[in-house]
């Protein structure tokens, strides 16, 4: 079958695909990823066609207010939805969509008469269980819960009008709102499966029938890859270090967070290794090693923590690796997952981003390497994840 993933958004939110796709090539299928050209190399590397869609403007992002990012996020999708149309060629056979290409695949599967597959990374459907992701960790009650989850959908909604008008005048097809799309494919049933573990987050029970939670994607890592041999002679000159990085997050706080690691590793009496990211940080000293990009399954399980922003795919990554966390989430979703990760014992209470000191950040390191509760509750969650298969539910899923 010929299969077109279409994703957009920052490296966490592409990355989980490059894996998903490598597992459903190596089943028969031909698969080509669509998504902007910052992560061309990735798709590439996984042995996966590329088709390039339009960049979000500030693709690197810093620390954004909700109302910043709503208003970057309108003005995007609907330059992506131009970019996705020219993307899907006459012979795709299935639309696998993420949760930001969904509300544009699903008008250009109507106009092409093909098959759609949502395969989100965020629990997005509303549900009593827990709030938006978007909206915080805390719990609004049952009732509330549900209200806020339908709010976040409207809201989205009118993030993709003008997008949603526009798309669907270029396909010939009659005026349609974002929420009666949303309606008409709820009604249906239609399938999506969400790509992260029920150790974090049980699949709710007040969920549609259609809606299920099958396990992380995991990013494509090639079998011969290897860290970096710095990494490996920093690795066996001393005790596991603590890992600290941000992803593509924080960029300008490069300079301030580089003196926060150092402090707080050298006052927890901890080696670390710092990842530069889209922070810029950079450390010097026998003690802590500063690094580029290398794969997270190959370098999380030699850590003795992981302080990291609480992306969906980062949290992950750590609690797969059976290792504890520090989280300090700075937008969007990442409290959600932080508060997650806390809530089975296998983090420390997060840290928000702007309440980050070297003070906090020791403390917190003291405690998620010294008291075991905190590994014993990670290695519960990893061995939860090892019997989870994100790829062969997607392989049922296809029929």
């Amino acid at each position: 079958m010929r299969i077109l993933i279409a994703a957009a958004g920052s490296r966490g939110d592409i990355a989980p695909y490059t894996g998903l796709g490598a597992g459903l090539r190596e089943a028969g299928h031909d698969i080509t990823v669509a998504t902007t050209d910052a992560f061309a190399s990735l798709v590439r590397e996984a042995g996966l066609e590329f088709r390039s869609l339009p960049t979000r403007p500030g693709a690197q992002r810093g620390v954004e207010s909700r109302r910043e990012l709503m208003r970057t996020a309108a003005a995007f999708v609907t330059e992506l939805g131009q970019g996705f149309a020219d993307a899907v060629d006459d012979g795709t056979e299935l639309l696998l969509l993420s949760a930001t290409t969904a509300q544009l695949g699903w008008h250009l599967a109507e106009s092409r008469g093909i098959r759609t597959l949502g395969v989100h990374l965020q629990p997005n459907a509303p549900t009593g269980d827990f709030p938006p992701t978007v909206m915080g960790p805390r719990s609004l009650g049952r009732l509330g819960n549900r209200a806020a989850g339908r709010l976040a959908l409207r809201m989205a909604d009118r993030v993709y009008a003008e997008a949603v008008t526009s798309l669907r005048h270029r396909l010939g097809l009659p005026p349609l709102t974002p929420s009666a799309m949303r309606r008409r494919q709820k009604r249906a049933n239609r399938p999506v499966l969400h790509g992260f573990s029920t150790a974090l987050v049980p699949r709710p029970s007040d969920w549609r029938e259609g809606l299920d939670v099958v396990g992380t994607w995991w990013p494509y890592v090639a079998p011969e890859r290897r860290l970096p041999a710095e990494v490996e002679d920093f690795l066996a000159a001393g005790a596991r270090p603590v890992f600290i990085g941000f992803g593509s997050m924080a960029a300008g706080h490069g300079e301030r967070l580089s003196g926060i690691a150092v402090e707080a590793l050298r006052s927890a009496g901890l080696r670390g290794i710092v990842q530069s990211g889209g922070a810029g940080l950079a450390v010097d000293g026998d003690d802590v090693l500063t690094i580029g990009d290398v794969p997270h399954a190959l370098l999380f399980p030699r850590t003795a923590a992981v302080v990291h922003h609480a992306g969906a795919g980062t949290a992950a990554a750590a609690l797969r690796a059976g290792v504890p966390a520090v989280p300090v989430p700075v937008t969007a979703d990442q409290p959600f997952w932080a508060r997650r990760l806390a809530a089975i014992g296998a983090a420390t209470d997060p840290i928000p981003f702007a309440s980050l000191t070297a003070e906090r950040l020791a403390d917190a390191l003291g405690r998620a390497v010294r008291q075991e509760a905190y590994a014993r509750a990670a290695s519960v969650a990893a061995r939860h994840m090892a019997t989870e298969d994100g790829v062969d539910a997607v392989l049922k899923a296809l029929g």
